[in-house]
């Protein structure tokens, strides 16, 4: 078994999203660091704090130049972190005198956060491109089954009647709220980074603050009123927006597992998986992946936060832990995405199923409130409790244990008793139509 599910060839299709996980690959991650060294040389040779000629013989050598990542690792090994040997390998690259101002100015940190932030604005926008299916999907649910009645369960006891559609407005409305969040926080988390060896760009003098401003216009990143080196704030706001959408997620799978259940089968995962023994099986695979992944990421997210703890002005070993976490944080996201989508676009709804539980015992509560107009509170909650107690159905029984007058046989419709489920339904679906 590899050392993480994301970087198996067995496990990955499981675990992750492809398209995102190659954001996160070795090469993937040398590639936007050389892509950073470019635009820093671009914006230096256009403020004069390098030779223009120099700064256009960088662009140009390193145009389409790779690195393979392997020759890095024993630089990374010695050094903590793969920039020294890089910068080495591309001044070779770019060779004469213009190799000498590759890197100008810059330390390790800044090449390093920044190819990171650049990687992280491709990976949002693949997330909310799926966010916004998974909603488009969801909404689609919700208003085929806003009739579609069905048992409430609290504490998984049998409640109240609702509807299948409020259900899933109820696993809908969270996932609204985290699109608005990651609008909110894009300009907090894709901020450029570049300071120099301590913050204050001291090696390019007064030019430092056009340098930031000029290589985030270029990056199509935020500047921050100054460097980030050690604020790291921004990374987790993001790492709390993974772990809180992770947990939405598996809100959804813990629910569509629970309905899956044999005893229960009142929805089907249309992809089930099979069992190695047992015919008849159709493992609800992608439900359990939403709630293992939002556990990996709850856990990750505790251990991210230990690293967002950096010191002074720079800060190795936090740094170190937050490549071990972040981007296992954003993969399975991505992740658990594609396997919502997947499993609520071929969900198998049986209505009747549903209806079938819908009466009974949920009509309890209604029943003392009806009962209430004839009895005290008290006298009313014990007969329905003296009711529920015997062998027959809830309202057969109160209609022949109370001679109040109710039409008992009108009150055993369930879809009488939905408060208004369809008001709050109709609130979720135009807040979803407002994009």
């Amino acid at each position: 078994m590899a050392v993480t599910p994301f970087d198996s060839r067995l496990l990955a299709p499981l675990f992750a999203d492809p398209g995102i996980a190659a954001l996160f690959s070795d090469a993937a991650e040398v590639e936007a660091m050389i892509a950073v060294e470019r635009a820093l040389a671009r914006v230096e040779g256009r403020l004069g704090v390098i030779p223009v000629d120099a700064a256009a013989e960088i662009d140009r050598k390193l145009d389409g130049a790779t690195v393979d990542a392997a020759s890095l690792a024993a630089g990374t090994r010695s050094a903590g972190v793969p920039l020294p040997a890089l910068v080495k390998e591309l001044r070779a690259i770019v060779g004469g005198e213009a190799a000498g101002f590759v890197h100008w100015g810059a330390t390790s940190q800044d090449i390093v956060d920044t190819a990171l932030v650049a990687r992280l604005g491709t990976a949002l926008g693949l997330l909310e491109a799926r966010l916004d299916r998974l909603i488009e999907i969801l909404a689609g649910l919700a208003e085929r089954h806003r009739a579609t009645v069905m048992a409430a369960r609290t504490r998984t006891q049998i409640a109240v009647p609702t509807t299948f559609g409020l259900r899933a407005a109820g696993w809908l409305v969270p996932l609204l709220r985290h699109r608005e969040r990651l609008a909110e926080a894009r300009p907090r988390i894709l901020m450029i980074q570049f300071g120099g060896a301590g913050g204050t760009a001291s090696a390019i003098g007064g030019d430092g603050l056009a340098v930031m401003e000029g290589l985030a216009a270029e990056l199509g990143l935020t500047a921050p009123p100054m460097p980030w080196h050690t604020q790291r704030d921004g990374l987790m706001e993001l790492a709390g927006w993974l772990a809180s959408l992770a947990a939405s997620l598996g809100k959804i799978g813990t629910d569509v597992a629970l309905l899956a259940r044999s005893e229960v089968a009142e929805v089907r995962p249309g992809s089930g998986g099979g069992s190695s023994t047992m015919p008849q099986k159709a493992n609800p695979v992608s439900a359990e992946m939403l709630v293992a992944l939002a556990r990996l990421t709850a856990g990750h997210l505790g251990t991210f936060a230990q690293g967002a703890i950096h010191a002074e002005e720079r800060d190795g070993a936090a740094w170190s832990v937050e490549w071990a976490t972040l981007p296992a944080m954003v993969v399975a996201a991505g992740g658990g995405l594609v396997h919502a989508a997947e499993l609520l676009e071929t969900l198998v709804v049986d209505e009747a199923a549903m209806r079938a539980r819908a009466g009974g015992a949920t009509l309890a509560e209604a029943a003392s409130f009806a009962l209430s107009a004839h009895m005290s509170r008290e006298a009313a909650q014990a007969l329905v409790k003296k009711a529920a107690a015997s062998d027959a159905d809830l309202v057969t029984a109160l209609a022949g244990l109370s001679d109040a007058p109710i039409d008992w046989t009108a009150f055993a419709d369930p879809a009488k008793h939905l408060g208004v489920a369809d008001l709050f339904l109709d609130r979720v679906l135009a807040g979803a139509r407002k994009r």
